[in-house]
């Protein structure tokens, strides 16, 4: 899953950062709200963690020109900004949820967990395929009941593939949900995760089929 953050404030940024990605989540950081805007018209994301009091461009307007374009990935507001009149026009100009500073850690994850699962998992707790498990609140993986053993990388990808359960799933969309700003993801690597996962999976009677030209799919073996 891939969160873009916007937020001026540099220790609650790095913060975030580190507490995002240690929990599995591909992170890119801006400052500012023309370098949010530019990112959201350049790039694909899960969710977007927005504070409104950004420099160069208000958060207000930036959620405003992303529904303008009609991008409707879920928006979360991060504010210091408490007033009713501002909580009323966040949340009608397309925002999904509103918090205001300061915050409870826990509560932000959860928050996030959740925006995340009504958007990609249509608020489905759980996965099941064949004998894979696959809880969307904790992101752990079980297989015949077992534990699989994955790295960041490869649950990202495993994410990926059970999100599009059915569908092919392109090098081009697996490099794009892996990629961040401050990270050189090579092709390489990109086959090389898909490949490990692809032994994992196969001791429990499932594959990563690739099919040239469409890219790869989710599959059940026997």
């Amino acid at each position: 899953m891939k969160i873009l953050i916007a937020e001026d404030d540099q220790m609650l940024a790095d913060g975030l950062l580190l507490i995002l990605r240690s929990n599995g989540y591909v992170v890119e950081l801006v400052g500012c709200g023309l370098d949010a805007d530019a990112a959201l018209l350049g790039g694909t994301y899960d969710l977007l963690i927005l504070d409104l009091g950004l420099p160069d461009m208000d958060g207000l307007e930036v959620l405003k020109r992303l529904r303008r374009r009609e991008q409707f990935l879920p928006v979360m507001i991060l504010t210091a900004r408490d007033c009713l009149e501002d909580r009323v026009q966040g949340l009608d100009l397309g925002a999904n949820d509103y918090i205001s500073k300061p915050f409870e850690l826990p509560e932000l994850e959860a928050r996030i967990r959740a925006l995340l699962r009504k958007d990609a998992w249509s608020n489905r707790t759980e996965v099941n395929f064949g004998p894979l498990r696959f809880d969307t609140v904790s992101r752990i993986a079980e297989a015949d009941r077992q534990r699989l053993e994955l790295s960041a990388r490869e649950l990202a990808v495993l994410e990926i593939f059970l999100q599009r359960l059915g569908r092919a799933v392109t090098k081009d969309q697996v490099m794009d949900a892996l990629c961040t700003l401050d990270s050189d993801l090579t092709e390489n690597a990109v086959v090389i995760s898909i490949h490990r996962l692809r032994k994992k999976l196969e001791e429990h009677r499932l594959t990563i089929r690739s099919s040239r030209g469409l890219g790869y799919r989710l599959e059940k073996l026997g």
